[in-house]
């Protein structure tokens, strides 16, 4: 990877990860691209940043070919509970943004990183290890772009040669980018709530288990997959990784652990809990383990502990 495009560069990912790149290859050259969420200052600052509709194919083309991109790292999108309030959007921006950013990197060579879900999975599929391949049959619309999207970065493999690779990520905790609409932000608010005002009002039933994982593990996934020997890779499209597993009740008690007096309680809101219920409890993400070296370095009791200080300190600061 020598240039390097990040599309949704000011969400929840793309935020994090663009500073990750920039360490890693270079500010210059990695360049930023937002939509409709301004940048924070120190993105816009370290490095190239312009505004991008992926909808425009034209404008992706021109990007890709000004910046001379070898490598694009497709984060934008709409998430899973904005997509339910807004479909027909959420298939324009989910599904042709993508196929705008693979006909740009078939025109001009570049290796596509597309994330997908644990969305991606539907009610038939097995909710306890569920298998790197195994049936899906999405109930949203948010789910069916993203299986739409590994079948689509499959086919632009398969027929033109296009290096395309991706992760099915699970709920995503993160100390720096807010939630941006998505079933699982109850993990990240709940951090917020609870040095803040010590309580939280949980949108998910106590009980809801979910696969999990702490934004810095996300990020160093994507850019070990990217640099992952491509032979070793029998899957490409996408990746089951996971890093812990709890509910909204274990995850209290273990803030607990730390602010003895933090309460919680539950109002339910019912679309999220469809869709949370609708998902996997536990991936197995042997696959990733094997083929190019997968192992999380975050733990519940980890990331509780981090996140806490982290935010603790952002709070003060603001």
């Amino acid at each position: 990877m020598e240039k390097i495009l990040v599309t949704g560069a000011t969400g929840q990912i793309g935020s994090e990860l663009t500073m990750a790149l920039r360490n890693r290859f270079g500010a210059a050259n990695v360049v930023a691209a937002g939509h409709s969420r301004p940048p924070l200052s120190h993105l816009r600052q370290s490095g190239p940043y312009c505004r991008l509709d992926v909808r425009d194919a034209e404008a992706v083309r021109q990007l890709v070919e000004d910046y001379q991109i070898d490598t694009i790292f497709h984060l934008a999108s709409l998430l899973s509970a904005v997509a339910e309030e807004k479909p027909r959007q959420a298939w324009d921006i989910n599904m042709n943004g993508l196929l705008n950013v693979l006909e740009a990197a078939r025109v001009h060579d570049c290796a596509v990183f597309f994330p997908s879900s644990i969305g991606a999975f539907g009610p038939g599929t097995p909710a306890m290890d569920t298998p790197q391949d195994t049936i899906q049959r999405p109930s949203t619309l948010y789910g069916i772009t993203k299986v739409s999207g590994e079948l689509l970065c499959d086919y632009y493999y398969h027929h033109f040669g296009v290096d395309t690779r991706g992760l099915r990520y699970p709920g995503l905790i993160s100390n720096i980018a807010l939630p941006g609409g998505g079933t699982t932000d109850y993990a990240v608010d709940i951090f917020y709530e609870a040095v803040k005002n010590g309580h939280y009002d949980c949108f998910l039933d106590a009980d809801t288990q979910l696969d999990m994982m702490y934004m810095p593990d996300a990020i160093e996934a994507a850019i070990q997959l990217m640099t992952a020997d491509s032979q070793k890779l029998r899957h490409r499209n996408a990746f089951n990784i996971t890093a812990m597993s709890f509910t909204p009740g274990q995850l209290a008690r273990e803030i607990q652990k730390h602010l003895p007096g933090f309460t919680i309680s539950y109002r339910v809101d019912p679309v999220r809990q469809v869709i949370a219920d609708s998902w996997p409890r536990h991936m197995d993400d042997s696959a990733a383990r094997a083929e190019w070296g997968w192992r999380p370095r975050y733990g519940l009791s980890e990331m509780v502990k981090d996140m806490l200080e982290k935010i603790a300190v952002k709070l003060d600061k603001s």
